[in-house]
């Protein structure tokens, strides 16, 4: 007996039993009657098994008891049990004959109506209960109402969520598969604005710099753009007041150069008061940085262009090289300058930014950051004045700028141009600074481009000031 008992508890029927009916309690409604049926007999055959494993622990049970052992746990707990497991089944209700209960209640308020008057108590205790279910069915079917409503619209908030992810998933392949295509098709930007980058490392870029290598690519796109476009519409507008070229192209230059001054300076302001928002209410596995630069990334529509727009226009208005221009309104280049802030703004969020490469007149041409303009001398080693900038990212150049050379720039050409001299310079003393400047400029061609830059820097400002020490004498 203890073997047979030892093996029904090593197999774990009732843990098994127990099993199929949750299972079959959670696929009830999804099967079909025919498979219902069938695991309703798997679970009578089964039952059966266990049922005839434990008749064989009783018969060996009795067995090993005397003669008269067990005779009245037998009479009082097996016969009386069999006896009802044998008795005639009632037969199954149906789940649908709620009309056939609807008919028989109606069947019994007829026949309560026909009883005296002193079973009138029963009959509105009858009523009572009836109204109290009909009032709970209709509140459970109110509740599986709002729930179901709920559900729908989970379901409908999910979907647009995903339409969402799948809109903004789909503007991403499509921005690469343009800019593969233009990379299998080698289109370049334009001499004047030709992006320089170095090579790339390894085949496969990090996932996490997909976006950022997207927008660089995007913004030195948009800066050819505002060469080609919106600084021709600016360059038609002033020439319409002036008639010097050189003048037209300063004012653009001085008006690029300022609307990045004030781009940087409202992205800074920009960045302070979003780590000062999210600061207080940042979690998460990224950095406040990172956040941060996010933030500023998808909410850029919040950047006050037009403040930057006034601000440049002021400085414009202050600016001594272009200053004292008459019947000139800078209020006309006003859309470059709205274009350039905005994008000077968006090129400040990416790592490193980009800005303007340091120009100033007078300065050594260097073919790898410059491209000459066409009315340029060739010949010339020295700039005369910009007429559009480069871009730099660190120590990268992004986009080629364009200047004009000419010889003799650094003593034929102020710094402030534009500005009225009240004096000038002796002649003769004027000769032998150009004499020695000359002397000194062939000198500094046979050096490398490095030495040439820092010792021309030099030369020129001790030029500067002796030029500045002569004008300052007076004939008599």
């Amino acid at each position: 007996m203890a073997d047979a008992l030892n093996a029904l508890l090593t197999q774990s029927c009732f843990s098994v039993l127990q099993d199929r009916l949750e299972k079959w309690q959670r696929e009830y409604h999804v099967i079909s009657c025919d498979e219902n049926m069938n695991r309703c007999c798997e679970m009578m055959e089964f039952t059966a098994k266990i049922q005839g494993q434990l008749f064989a622990i009783l018969n060996s049970v009795a067995a090993e008891g005397q003669h008269t052992d067990g005779v009245s746990t037998l009479k009082t707990r097996l016969l009386p049990w069999l006896g009802a497991c044998f008795s005639p089944l009632q037969p199954p209700v149906h789940k649908d004959t709620g009309f056939s209960l609807f008919q028989d209640l109606a069947e019994k308020e007829r026949k309560l109506k026909e009883l005296p008057s002193g079973n009138m108590s029963d009959m509105q205790w009858m009523e009572s209960q009836l109204c109290s279910t009909l009032w709970h069915v209709r509140k459970i079917n109110l509740r599986a109402a709002h729930l179901q409503k709920d559900l729908y619209k989970q379901k409908l908030d999910s979907y647009h969520d995903y339409e969402r992810q799948m809109s903004k998933l789909r503007d991403e392949v499509s921005y690469l598969s343009s800019q593969r295509l233009a990379r299998n098709n080698s289109v370049r930007l334009p001499s004047s604005l030709r992006c320089t980058s170095t090579p790339l490392r390894s085949e496969t870029t990090p996932r996490s710099q997909l976006t950022s290598s997207s927008r660089l690519m995007r913004v030195v796109s948009r800066f050819s753009d505002l060469y080609n476009e919106e600084r021709k519409e600016a360059q038609l507008q002033l020439q319409g007041y002036l008639n010097d070229l050189e003048t037209v192209r300063r004012i653009i230059f001085i008006a690029v150069v300022e609307s990045f001054k004030a781009a940087k300076l409202a992205h800074r302001l920009f960045r302070l008061r979003a780590r000062k928002s999210l600061s207080s209410c940042h979690f998460g596995p990224e950095s406040l940085e990172d956040t941060v630069v996010d933030y500023i990334v998808r909410n850029q529509d919040l950047y006050d262009v037009e403040n930057s727009v006034e601000e440049v226009l002021s400085a414009m208005n202050l600016n001594p090289r272009i200053a004292s221009i008459p019947k000139v309104n800078f209020s006309v280049v006003s859309p470059l300058i709205r274009e350039t802030c905005k994008l000077a703004f968006t090129m400040q969020t990416l790592d490193p930014p980009i800005d303007l490469a340091f120009a100033s007149d007078g300065e050594l041409f260097i073919s790898n950051k410059y491209r000459r303009s066409p009315d340029s001398d060739l010949s010339a080693q020295l700039v005369l004045y910009h007429v559009w900038p480069a871009l730099m990212q660190g120590g990268t150049v992004r986009a080629k700028g364009e200047v004009v050379t000419k010889k003799g720039a650094v003593w034929s050409r102020s710094p402030i141009s534009f500005m009225r001299s009240q004096s000038l310079s002796p002649t003769r003393n004027l000769v032998s600074v150009r004499n020695g400047t000359d002397r000194i400029f062939q000198i500094v061609l046979l050096l490398s481009v490095e030495a040439r830059n820092l010792l021309w820097n030099a030369i020129r400002h001790k030029t500067r000031l002796c030029m500045l020490h002569y004008s300052q004498i007076q004939p008599q």
